[in-house]
């Protein structure tokens, strides 16, 4: 009984952070409650025993790709009122997708009042290494991919955020080195004061 209050507090959590995503006005607001998206659903991977799952979902989404989509959008400096002009114009395509998703997901949640049931599990039996062994035998070469697509991500990200500007200031080595004391350091002989 606890478990399922604790999974329905998750399951609203995530509804509704998943909402403030989209409604968010502030961009750096809308990746926040993503944030807090996959942290409740970490959760909710929790409850369902994958703890593989959970862990992963925390250390490579939370820590590594929304602290990405955040610095992205904290430097990019997104102009709201042009992204949001567009809003009603993708509307009715936002629509056939939520409808799909929706769809999907009654169907799934149907098929347990149709008598299917879960297998059972032997004892000592581990997700984390069934896991393991399907990504790196048969889903090998998908898994190598997926990295690459992120390290180009990355650059990607890093090319978009990388911008000249006139009033940055920096430091040539090179001219630096070549400098000479004399360059630099000026001496001035005054004559001493005398008290009077």
């Amino acid at each position: 009984m606890f478990e399922t209050g604790v999974f329905y507090a998750f399951a609203a959590i995530l509804l509704v952070s998943g909402l403030l995503v989209i409604t968010a006005r502030n961009p750096v607001h809308g990746v926040l409650f993503l944030v807090l998206a996959f942290f409740t659903a970490a959760g909710i991977w929790l409850l369902l025993r994958a703890e593989f799952l959970a862990i992963a979902l925390v250390v490579v989404y939370v820590g590594a790709v929304m602290v990405l989509f955040l610095f992205v959008v904290m430097m990019l400096d997104i102009n709201v009122e042009r992204v949001r002009e567009g809003f009603w114009r993708n509307l009715p395509l936002a629509l056939v997708v939520g409808g799909i998703l929706v769809i999907e997901m009654i169907a799934v949640l149907a098929n347990r009042y149709y008598g299917a049931v879960p297998r059972e599990l032997p004892a000592g039996y581990s997700n984390t290494k069934a896991l393991g062994r399907v990504l790196y035998t048969q889903y090998a070469y998908a898994f190598e991919i997926a990295a690459v697509l992120l390290l180009v991500a990355i650059i990607a990200a890093v090319a978009l955020t990388l911008r000249k500007r006139k009033d940055r200031r920096y430091q040539d080595p090179s001219s630096q080195v070549k400098v000479r004391r004399e360059d630099r350091v000026r001496l001035v002989s005054m004559k001493t004061e005398t008290e009077k």
